[in-house]
């Protein structure tokens, strides 16, 4: 069985205070989401994420699919 290499990338929307964030799995996208509309502070937490704490974010019910 082969592992697959995943990789998120995030895009922020500073007028929007949202996240874009797409997944790709092999160098192909999988699936991309957007969160919804956060306040300026969590939006600026947020901003610090790494790919990690994306991965646990997108367990959350706080996006929907694109």
């Amino acid at each position: 069985m082969k592992n697959s290499n995943e990789t998120i990338k995030v895009t922020p929307n500073y007028s929007k205070r949202t996240f874009t964030i797409r997944k790709y799995i092999d160098g192909k996208l999988f699936a991309k989401y957007r969160t919804i509309e956060m306040s300026q502070e969590e939006f600026d937490s947020e901003e610090m994420n790494t790919d990690d704490d994306w991965k646990q974010f997108l367990k959350s019910d706080d996006y929907y699919q694109v």
